[in-house]
């Protein structure tokens, strides 16, 4: 399953089902598991282990040094899940030890044409990265996200749960839940209805959703007032619940 033109070293850990096309180069300390397909040219550098049935495309590189001038040649790791696409000239960086060591992506994610993954990264499940999106060091992209073609965000933001940025929108500051941002400057455009449709949230939850995007954009309330107004109006829906745990822990403010 290994092209005989591949250049894999010993010290890497292949399942006997792994397809490694021919050029790729797969350096020491990685492990890939069952299923994954890795095309030509791909460079996959270690400590990365990559998990089951991953798809990898032709001139990606996996697990490069990150782009930091701390950084001092440090063992750091980068781990991926399962079912990821990976497509060409996509570029995911290992961690720094100036946070966890650890750049995390997680599983069912589709990476397209030269998306870009930082330094510490944390990318959740079921995301998307359009063409050109680039997320830097430290951010955390939370599950069922969708960042638009060309994408830029700040280091350190998060950006939550089943957001949705327009094309050439640029984060500074973080996303909550379900919103849809855009536009220059980039601002919020109301709540990512079709995708958590999609995705099975009920109608309740949608409105309820709908409600709470008003209270925090609509009524000229600070921040603090909002997330109390949310978190009244939540009672058992574990989506609101979500919302305002993670307006609680912002890291850079929220972009209002």
């Amino acid at each position: 399953m290994i092209d005989p033109r591949a250049v894999v070293s010993p010290e890497a850990d292949i399942e006997d089902d792994v397809e490694i096309g021919p050029f790729s180069i797969i350096g020491p300390g990685v492990q890939i598991d069952a299923g994954t397909v890795i095309e030509p040219h791909v460079v996959i550098k270690g400590p990365t282990a990559i998990g089951r049935d991953n798809h990898i495309y032709q001139f990606s590189s996996i697990g490069e040094d990150p782009q930091d001038k701390k950084y001092a040649n440090e063992v750091t790791r980068l781990e991926i899940g399962d079912r990821n696409v990976i497509r060409e000239f996509v570029t995911i960086h290992r961690g720094t030890v100036q946070d966890r060591g650890l750049t995390l992506i997680g599983s069912d994610n589709l990476f397209m044409a030269y998306a870009h993954v930082a330094h510490d990264c944390v990318v959740g499940d079921h995301v998307i990265m359009a063409n050109g999106a680039s997320i830097a060091g430290h951010v955390r992209l939370g599950d069922h996200a969708i960042l638009g073609g060309f994408t830029l965000v700040h280091q350190f933001t998060q950006i939550g749960e089943y957001s949705f940025s327009a094309m050439g929108s640029a984060i500074t500051q973080d996303i909550p839940p379900y919103v849809m941002v855009g536009g220059r400057p980039t601002r919020p455009h109301g709540i990512n209805s079709v995708g958590m449709e999609r995705n099975g949230i009920s109608a309740k939850d949608i409105r309820l959703i709908r409600k709470a995007y008003k209270i925090l954009y609509k009524n000229n309330l600070k921040i603090e007032d909002a997330i109390e107004e949310i978190e009244e109006l939540a009672g058992d829906s574990d989506q609101l619940s979500r919302m305002v745990s993670f307006l609680r822990n912002v890291t850079r403010g929220i972009l209002r």
